[in-house]
């Protein structure tokens, strides 16, 4: 692969602090009540959906480019949960992507099935975790 854009963040664990190396990210980290926490900070599994969903709705706009299809209403919400795995924890995720009347059945199907396989988030996650499509 030919980088284009490298990121760099540092962290000190799960509840501590994440930036990133240009000090654009800055942002107090805390384990989500769910795990014992107290909340007052965002978490990983956050900031994991956050980028995963951006970069789904962002691939889908490229796809649908070449399908010649309109996303300007679309809308992708990415749920990661986790879990225990064995002996350490794993990772889902759930993606959520709410389409305008006009892309419902087939063609929204395939823009969705399209768009899983041509963005960088679903290829990085490809058998290696469970990522399932949900098209609202």
């Amino acid at each position: 692969m030919d980088a284009l854009y490298t990121a760099a963040a540092t962290a000190n664990g799960r509840e501590g602090r994440a930036v990133s190396s240009d000090g654009q990210l800055d942002l107090p980290l805390a384990l989500p009540p769910a795990l014992g926490g107290n909340g007052k900070g965002t978490n990983p599994e956050q900031l994991f959906a956050a980028g995963y969903a951006a970069c789904f709705a962002s691939a889908m706009a490229s796809v649908a480019r070449e399908m010649k299809v309109d996303t300007k209403d679309v809308s992708v919400t990415s749920e990661v949960s986790i879990g225990k795995d064995g002996d350490g924890f794993g990772l889902s995720v759930v993606m959520r992507v709410e389409l305008p009347d006009s892309l419902t059945g087939e063609v929204g199907q395939r823009l969705v099935e399209a768009t899983h396989a041509y963005c960088p988030y679903s290829k990085a996650t490809r058998g290696n975790i469970d990522v399932e499509l949900v098209i609202e």
